[in-house]
């Protein structure tokens, strides 16, 4: 799956460098990341938002970093030039993708992570972008992206979450030989 990520990043116009960040908690990714045209950032695995800091502060990223979840297979270049144009219109620091929650379930998705926007429960995509050099101030202001589009809709955490990517994508597949 994360090979999809990485393709989706390269097929963006708008990325200039990709990063994988894993720890060796993490050997299949390792592995799997070796193959392919990006920089690898060892930490310590502390979790997702310590070693986020831990990447961007050991890379010394200081400008928006797009992070990605590497279960989001549906990801396209695209998808992405749009979120970042979105983030360079909206003028803050930080920006988080929302997604509704009846778009993941359309989908035959369940979301495991929700975050409160305004008054109602959202998914979280697993796609943000945050200012490398504000890494270490907290919570950066952020612009809130609602999307119900496919592409973010589809986060794969459990075997059910796989079996609809899976199912979407024959079906787009067999929508094109139409």
């Amino acid at each position: 799956m994360i090979r999809w990520v990485i393709e989706a990043t390269i097929a963006a116009e708008r990325i200039s460098e990709a990063y994988v960040v894993a720890t060796k908690r993490t050997p299949k990714t390792l592995e799997e990341v070796s193959k392919v045209p990006v920089k690898v950032i060892k930490t310590d695995g502390k979790g997702y938002h310590m070693d986020l800091q831990q990447a961007i502060l050991d890379s010394n990223l200081k400008y928006p970093v797009l992070t990605i979840s590497a279960d989001m297979p549906l990801l396209t270049g695209e998808y992405l030039d749009q979120v970042i144009s979105h983030y360079w219109k909206a003028g803050k620091p930080a920006l988080t993708v929302l997604v509704p929650i009846e778009a993941c379930r359309r989908h035959g998705v369940d979301p495991t992570s929700l975050y409160p926007f305004e008054g109602k429960n959202y998914a979280v995509s697993g796609l943000n972008i945050v200012d490398g050099r504000k890494i270490l101030e907290g919570e950066q202001e952020q612009e809130v992206l609602i999307s119900d589009r496919t592409e973010v809709a589809i986060n794969v955490n459990t075997k059910r979450d796989l079996e609809a990517a899976e199912k979407y994508l024959r079906e787009k597949t067999d929508m094109k030989g139409v």
